[in-house]
C-alpha cells in the first residue's frame, strides 16, 4: 500500500517502523570535522582577544576571571534541555543555530564598550558553542559503531584542535599596538571566521537512514532520569575527565596573555606559544588508536592527567619562553587525550536511550567547570600571583588522574 504524505513534516515508513534521520554518506565526518574547524578557530580567535580588549578596558586578574567564566553560565543552564532534545528525535538546527551565535557573540564583543556587555556577549559566544558541539557529538554518537567510537570522536576533536592551532596564531598576528582598537578588529574576524562553517553543514543532521551495524537506539516514551545517568558506572568519572581537562584548556587560553603581559611576551607571541599547545593535541589525536593499543585506555587516560598535572605547575614558574613553548608542546599532547576518550567513556557507559543526555551532561559538568575555575583563578590570581592558577590545575588534573585509574 502506498505510503501518504500529509505534509512536509511526515516521516518515510517501512515495514519495521520509522526509520531514525543521521548522517550519511562517507563524508559526514569529513563536513563535522571542517565545519568544527572553523567554529572552534573563530572561538579561539576571539577568546584571547576578549582578554585584551578587557585589559584595554581597565580589567584587572579578577575581572578577567570572572568574564572568562560568563562564557559558560549560559550554556550551563542549557545543556541538558538541550540534549534531551536530540535523545528523543527533536533536534533543532543546533549546528547552523550554533554558528550564528558564536558569529554575533564575537562581533558585538568586538562594539562591546564596557565590561559588562563584554561579558553578556562573551556568553552568548559561550551559547553558541554549546548548541553546535551538543549537535555534533550527538550525530558522531549515533553515526559511529561502538569499535570505531575512540576513532571517530578522535578525529572529530582533530576538528577543535585546528581551529585552537590556528585561532590564536590569527589573534597574534592582528592584535598589536593598540590592544583595545586591534582586539576589536580580531573579533570581527573572528565573527567572519564563523560564519564560514556553514559551508559544510547543508542537510547533514538531516538525512534517512543509519547505515549498517550502528547502534541507533529507538525513541523512548520516558525519560531516563538525570540522576540515573549520573549514577552508572563510568559517566561521573567520565564527566569530570573532561572537566579537568578543558579547565586546564580553558585556563591556559584565557590566562596565557596575563603571564604574557607580566613576563613582557608579546601578543604573537602568546598566540604562537597556544597554538604549539593546539598543535601537540592534534598530533595526540592522530596516533591515539596505536597508543590505546599499545598501553590501554586506563593507563593512557590516568597517566596523561598525571604528566598534566606536573606540566601544569612548570607553567607557574618563570621559564624562559623556549622552555615555556617545550611545556606546553608536551602538555598540548598529555591534554588531547582526554577529550574524545572522555566522550567514548561516557557513551558506552550511559543507557542507551540517553546518550546525548549523557553527553550533555558531560558538557554541563565542562561548562560548570568553565564557570568555576576561571573565576576561581582569578581569585587565585588577585592573591598569590598570575602562575597560582596553574598550580590549582595541577591539583584538578592529579584529581582526574586518580578517577582515570577506575575507567574501565
Amino acid at each position: 500500500m502506498p505510503v501518504s504524505r500529509s505534509g512536509p513534516r511526515a516521516r518515510c515508513a517501512s515495514p519495521r517502523g520509522p526509520r531514525r534521520r543521521t548522517p550519511s554518506g562517507r563524508g559526514w565526518l569529513l563536513r563535522l570535522v571542517i565545519a568544527f574547524c572553523f567554529a572552534q578557530g573563530a572561538v579561539s580567535m576571539a577568546r584571547p582577544a576578549v582578554s585584551y580588549r578587557a585589559l584595554s578596558l581597565g580589567a584587572d586578574e579578577r575581572a578577567i576571571g570572572v568574564i572568562a567564566g560568563v562564557y559558560a553560565l549560559l550554556p550551563l543552564f542549557a545543556a541538558v534541555p538541550l540534549g534531551r532534545r536530540t535523545d528523543h528525535g527533536r533536534c533543532a538546527p543546533l549546528l547552523p543555530v550554533g554558528v550564528a551565535l558564536i558569529a554575533g557573540g564575537c562581533a558585538l564583543s568586538g562594539t562591546a564598550a564596557s565590561l559588562g556587555a563584554l561579558a553578556a556577549w562573551s556568553g552568548v559566544m559561550g551559547l553558541g558553542h554549546l548548541c553546535f558541539v551538543i549537535g555534533a557529538q550527538s550525530i558522531v554518537a549515533r553515526q559511529s559503531a561502538p569499535a570505531e567510537q575512540d576513532r571517530n570522536f578522535g578525529h572529530f576533536t582533530i576538528g577543535a584542535s585546528l581551529g585552537q592551532l590556528v585561532g590564536p596564531l590569527a589573534a597574534g598576528a592582528v592584535i598589536g599596538g593598540d590592544t583595545g582598537r586591534t582586539s576589536a578588529v580580531a573579533l570581527v574576524a573572528a565573527a567572519g571566521v564563523a560564519a564560514v562553517a556553514c559551508g559544510s553543514l547543508w542537510r547533514i543532521e538531516y538525512v534517512r537512514t543509519a547505515p549498517s551495524g550502528v547502534d541507533v537506539p529507538a525513541e523512548q516514551d520516558g525519560k531516563v532520569p538525570v540522576l540515573g545517568i549520573l549514577r552508572t558506572r563510568g559517566v561521573p568519572g567520565g564527566i569530570f575527565i573532561s572537566l579537568a581537562v578543558l579547565s586546564a584548556t580553558d585556563i591556559l587560553t584565557a590566562y596565557l596573555p596575563v603571564v604574557g603581559e607580566h613576563r613582557g611576551i608579546a601578543p604573537a607571541t602568546v598566540g604562537v606559544l597556544l597554538s604549539l599547545r593546539a598543535g601537540a593535541t592534534i598530533a595526540c589525536r592522530l596516533v591515539m588508536t596505536p597508543l590505546i593499543r599499545l598501553v590501554g585506555r586506563r593507563v593512557l587516560i590516568a597517566g596523561t592527567c598525571l604528566l598534566s598535572a606536573a606540566l601544569c605547575a612548570l607553567v607557574a614558574l618563570p621559564l624562559p619562553v623556549w622552555a615555556l613553548g617545550v611545556t606546553l608542546l608536551l602538555l598540548g599532547f598529555c591534554l588531547g587525550v582526554g577529550q574524545p576518550l572522555s566522550m567514548t567513556t561516557v557513551v558506552q557507559a550511559a543507557p542507551a536511550g540517553a546518550r546525548s543526555t549523557a553527553l550533555a551532561l558531560r558538557l554541563t559538568g565542562n561548562r560548570l567547570g568553565q564557570v568555576a575555575a576561571p573565576a576561581g583563578a582569578g581569585l587565585v590570581a588577585g592573591v598569590a600571583g598570575v602562575g597560582a592558577p596553574f598550580l590549582t590545575l595541577g591539583v584538578l588534573l592529579g584529581v582526574a588522574a586518580g578517577l582515570g585509574v577506575r575507567v574501565r
